[in-house]
C-alpha cells in the first residue's frame, strides 16, 4: 500500500471511530455521517460498484446491508438499487425451521448445508415449534449468510404462553432477545393497523390471511381488541433494532395468497401504511426492507413492483414468488421461479425461494435444493435483463466451454455443479467429447472438425 492510500486508509478509519463515539451504530448512521463502513466496502467489491455510491445509496434508504453487529461470521450482502438507479444483484432467501409436526433439528441443518453450498445470500429461521433459541444461534454463528427472522413465530414457545395471554411487552421482549442473538433482519408485521383490518372486512376475500404471522397478529387484535402491538409500540421496536442495527423487513401480512386477490384493497391499503413506516423507520436510523406478493397474475407483477417502489420511497423490494398461477402443488417453484424473474427484472431486489413442497408439507433438504436452484436462476435470469454489471459473463464463460466441449468446465460454471455432473456420468456416450442426446451428431463436435480443417466422419 502506497503512502496515500495507507493515509485516505487512516483518515477513514478515524472517522469511523469518531462516528461511533458521536452515537453512530448502524449502516444508515455511518452513510448519513458520511464514513463507508468495512460493510459497505465489502459490498462494493462484491458488486464492482463505487463504494461511495453504495454509501449514499444506504444513506438515502435505497440499498440496505443487513449486517447485525454480533453477527461476526456475516459476509455483508447489499439489496437494492444505487442513487443513480443501477440495480444491485438479486438476492436470493431460503426458508428453514423446526415445526411442530417435524421437529428434526438434523434435518434443518443438512438444508442450512444446502443453502450454503449453492450460495444462499440469506437464510430465514421460521422454526415455530419450542425453544428455538439455541439453534438460531449456532446457525448466526456459522452462517456467512445473513440471517432473518419472525419473532412473532417464536413467541407462544419463547413466553409459553396462550397467545391471548401475550402482552405486548411480551412481543417486544422477543424481538429484543432476536436481535440480541445476531438476527440481521426480522420480519415485523406493522403495517397491518386497525385500518387496514378495517378494509379487509368492507372488501372481503377469496383466501382472507394466509401470512402466518399476520393471522397470528389478527387472532390477538381480534381477541383483545387492541391496536397491531407492533403498530403501537413501533417506535419502540426501532429502538430495539437500531440498538443491535438489526434491518426491519417490513411484513406483509395482507399479502394475496391467490391470484384472485391480488392488487385488491387489503393488500393496497396495507403497502400505504407501510410507506409511512419506512420513513419512521429511516428517521430512526435503522435500515428497511418492504416485503410483497405472493400469488399475482403474470400482467399484474410489474406494476406492483413499480407501485411499491412509489409507495415505499424505494426501499428494497422483497418478494415471495410471486406465484403466477395457483394450481400447481407440487411444482410452485416452477410458478414462484416465473414470477421471480419478472418482479426483479422489474425492480424488486431480494426473492424469497418457494419449494415444491409450498402448499404440501415442511420441505425437506431435496425440496430445498431444487426451490433455491430455481430461484437463483430467476434472480439471474432477472440480473441480465436489468444489466447487472458482469452478470452475463459467467454464462458467456460457459457458452465458451460449450462450444469447446470442455465438460469439466462446463460442470465448474455450473449453477449446481454437482447435478449437472451427475447427469452427464448417468449416461456415458460411446464417443469421447460428446453426449448421449447427439453422440456422434454433435453440433459442437461436427462444427469444430470442420473448422479446424479435419474430416467430419459421423460413421452413418
Amino acid at each position: 500500500m502506497g503512502d496515500s492510500a495507507y493515509s485516505d486508509g487512516r483518515a477513514a478509519a478515524v472517522r469511523l471511530e469518531e462516528a461511533k463515539a458521536a452515537g453512530c451504530i448502524t449502516q444508515m448512521d455511518f452513510a448519513r455521517a458520511g464514513c463507508i463502513t468495512p460493510a459497505m466496502r465489502a459490498v462494493a467489491a462484491a458488486e464492482g460498484q463505487d463504494a461511495e455510491a453504495v454509501r449514499a445509496a444506504v444513506a438515502c434508504g435505497r440499498v440496505a446491508i443487513p449486517a447485525n453487529i454480533h453477527h461476526a461470521s456475516l459476509a455483508p450482502a447489499g439489496v437494492g438499487s444505487l442513487t443513480c438507479g443501477a440495480p444491485l444483484s438479486t438476492k436470493v432467501n431460503v426458508n428453514l425451521g423446526i415445526s411442530g409436526d417435524l421437529a428434526d433439528e438434523e434435518q434443518e441443518w443438512r438444508k442450512v448445508d444446502v443453502a450454503l453450498e449453492l450460495g444462499a445470500d440469506a437464510i430465514m429461521d421460521l422454526s415455530s415449534s419450542g425453544k428455538t433459541a439455541a439453534f438460531r444461534r449456532r446457525l448466526i454463528e456459522r452462517s456467512p449468510a445473513m440471517i432473518g427472522t419472525v419473532p412473532m413465530y417464536d413467541a407462544i414457545g419463547y413466553l409459553e404462553k396462550a397467545l391471548i395471554d401475550i402482552t405486548a411487552d411480551d412481543f417486544l421482549e422477543v424481538v429484543r432477545r432476536h436481535a440480541e442473538d445476531g438476527v440481521d433482519f426480522v420480519t415485523i408485521h406493522a403495517g397491518m393497523n386497525r385500518r387496514v383490518i378495517e378494509s379487509f372486512k368492507e372488501t372481503g376475500r377469496l383466501t382472507n390471511i394466509v401470512s402466518r404471522g399476520g393471522s397470528l397478529i389478527f387472532a390477538w387484535m381480534e381477541a383483545t381488541g387492541n391496536e397491531n402491538p407492533f403498530y403501537e409500540h413501533y417506535d419502540e421496536v426501532l429502538r430495539i433494532l437500531h440498538e443491535h442495527d438489526v434491518t426491519i423487513s417490513l411484513g406483509d401480512a395482507m399479502r394475496p395468497g391467490s391470484t384472485y386477490d391480488a392488487s385488491d384493497a387489503a393488500q393496497i391499503a396495507e403497502l400505504i401504511e407501510i410507506g409511512k413506516l419506512c420513513q419512521r423507520a429511516w428517521r430512526a436510523g435503522v435500515q428497511v426492507m418492504v416485503e410483497g406478493p405472493g400469488h399475482m397474475a403474470l400482467d399484474e407483477i410489474a406494476a406492483n413492483m413499480k407501485m411499491e417502489k412509489r409507495l415505499c420511497h424505494n426501499a428494497p423490494f422483497y418478494v415471495l414468488g410471486p406465484l403466477v398461477c395457483d394450481i400447481a402443488p407440487g411444482y410452485d417453484h416452477i410458478t414462484a421461479a416465473i414470477g421471480g424473474a419478472i418482479a426483479a427484472s422489474s425492480g424488486a431486489d431480494f426473492l424469497c425461494y418457494v419449494t415444491p413442497a409450498e402448499h404440501l408439507r415442511l420441505p425437506d433438504a431435496d425440496d430445498v435444493r431444487e426451490g433455491l436452484v430455481a430461484t437463483k436462476i430467476a434472480a439471474h435470469a432477472a440480473d441480465i435483463a436489468k444489466g447487472v454489471p458482469g452478470a452475463r459473463a459467467v454464462d458467456d464463460r460457459m457458452s465458451d466451454a460449450r462450444r469447446r466441449v470442455a465438460w469439466d468446465e462446463m460442470f465448474d460454471l455450473a449453477l449446481d455443479p454437482g447435478c449437472a455432473r451427475e447427469y452427464f456420468v448417468s449416461a456415458p456416450p460411446a464417443n469421447e467429447g460428446t453426449c448421449t442426446m447427439c453422440g456422434k451428431m454433435c453440433a459442437m463436435r461436427t462444427v469444430n472438425q470442420l473448422m479446424e480443417d479435419n474430416v467430419v466422419d459421423l460413421g452413418l
